[in-house]
């Protein structure tokens, strides 16, 4: 975050755990208008898919999809409509300090190496973001992209813009005002910095069976 003073990253510092022997009080978060943590979350009647750590707005005429690994964990949240899509990553920070600076560096570093591929630096709605283009899969054109970060207490939230709402403001509203309505739900659970956060899929709903 612009101004936070950098401190030297030690192990011990790579890991965002508080000591269950530790019992000092702990400041409240500063307000914000979205994405919200769930200490700060407003009291409005927006209905959410609750997937654990994130709380994913339903906007009519889009739908939620979940992103798994090979393991068949949710690792990621997804948000379409008819012009593009929304991918949501939420991962453990540290406590004092954001990762959006040095995750902006290196998403910039990676799409520079792939052919076809191009990103550039810009300000934007929730500050400094990425836009850019990344190979299209099965063929030899790009699919725009625009990647968003931001930085909350011990939480790092990323999201990946696909398609024409990468570029279209307008076509992008409805996307970006689902994001200001998130809420997550970082839990007590110590993790490694950058680690991805559990998600779960809502009650009563199960993944289809792994191909064999």
């Amino acid at each position: 975050m612009p101004g936070r003073r950098r401190q030297k990253r030690t192990d011990a510092s790579k890991i965002d755990a508080t000591p269950p022997w530790e019992t000092r009080v702990r400041a409240e978060p500063e307000a914000t208008t979205g994405p919200f943590d769930v200490r700060d979350a407003p009291d409005d009647e927006v209905e959410r898919v609750d997937l654990g750590a994130l709380q994913v707005p339903i906007a009519e005429g889009f739908e939620i999809r979940v992103e798994v690994n090979e393991a068949q964990q949710v690792i990621a949240a997804t948000l379409a409509g008819p012009d593009g899509t929304m991918q949501l990553g939420v991962f453990a920070a540290p406590r004092n300090e954001g990762i959006w600076g040095e995750v902006r560096a290196e998403i910039v570093e990676s799409l520079s190496g792939q052919p076809r591929a191009r990103a550039a630096e810009q300000d934007g709605s929730f500050g400094p973001e990425i836009v850019g283009a990344v190979p299209e899969d099965g063929g030899k054109g790009t699919v725009p992209v625009r990647f968003v970060g931001v930085d909350g207490p011990r939480w790092f939230l990323r999201a990946m813009f696909a398609g024409p709402v990468a570029t279209d403001p307008a076509l992008a509203a409805t996307f970006e005002d689902a994001l200001r309505q998130v809420v997550v739900v970082r839990g007590a659970e110590p993790l490694p910095v950058r680690e991805p956060v559990p998600l779960q899929l809502p009650e009563g709903v199960e993944l289809p069976d792994a191909p064999a």
